[in-house]
């Protein structure tokens, strides 16, 4: 039986586009905006990443570092990050919802505890910033028992042949980091020289989904198109953090913005 994150990209295949994938971090601004912010975004989004809040994170640029600040201010705790999607999928039950975030929530939570609120939440997926492969073998199984897609990373850097190893073992959608860099950095190699390394990556693998994050923004993703999915956050959280600054509704503003950005791909 193939996964929601399959199926999603399966669905964006056959209209000829990229998956648009969206992040956000869990509890920003508050619990309840939260959700709405994932409603909201969900009507132009293909699939959802939602942030568990680190407070000494080592990929992340400032505006989700912004993000992560405002939701642990507000208390949010692991627990209300699954009550976040469990509430999400009882609306959105096809909707895929990747966690991303640190080991060390997890580590401290009990790996099966994790997979097992996982499981009974709705996750479909989970990226683990740094868990890298191949520590990472063991929890990766152990997700993939529970039906749920451990997303590998890759990076400009990865060798050829740990490339293939990683792919070898990866799930249904792995993750290529487009420049070296925290996230929200301005796109320091172009389009084209990013497309360059995606296509020798699907190359190795083509049935694979391969998605492409760093420095997506309304200026760079038409560019970027041809990939089979293109990952926005710091871009969002930005605009929840302007929203919130010029005392405007952010799931307004976030609507308007996801709109613009999928006008741009299809």
């Amino acid at each position: 039986m193939k996964s929601k994150i399959t199926l999603a990209f399966d669905i964006c295949k056959k209209e000829k586009r990229p998956a648009l994938i969206t992040y956000t971090v869990a509890g920003d601004n508050t619990k309840n905006n939260s959700l709405k912010i994932l409603n909201e975004l969900s009507k132009h989004a293909d699939i959802l990443e939602l942030g568990f809040a680190h407070n000494t994170p080592i990929a992340d640029g400032g505006q989700i570092q912004g993000s992560s600040h405002r939701a642990l201010k507000n208390g949010i705790k692991l627990k209300d990050v699954f009550q976040i999607v469990k509430k999400f999928k009882k609306i959105n039950p096809h909707k895929p919802i990747i966690l991303m975030g640190y080991f060390n929530l997890i580590f401290q939570n009990g790996e099966n505890n994790f997979l097992k609120s996982c499981k009974s939440s709705g996750v479909d997926g989970l990226i683990i910033v740094d868990l890298p492969y191949p520590e990472n073998k063991k929890f990766a199984n152990k997700c993939k028992r529970k039906s749920i897609n451990f997303i590998q990373l890759l990076s400009p850097t990865t060798s050829k042949d740990r490339m293939k190893k990683i792919i070898k073992d990866s799930h249904d959608m792995i993750y290529y980091i487009s420049m070296l860099s925290t996230t929200g950095g301005k796109l320091k190699v172009s389009p084209k020289k990013i497309l360059h390394n995606y296509n020798a990556i699907k190359r190795i693998n083509p049935k694979k989904n391969l998605v492409i994050g760093f420095g997506i923004t309304d200026k760079t993703i038409s560019s970027l198109k041809s990939a089979n999915g293109l990952v926005v956050g710091s871009m969002l959280c930005k605009t929840i953090t302007e929203s919130l600054k010029m005392r405007q509704n952010p799931v307004t503003k976030l609507g308007k913005v996801v709109y613009n950005l999928k006008s741009k791909i299809i």
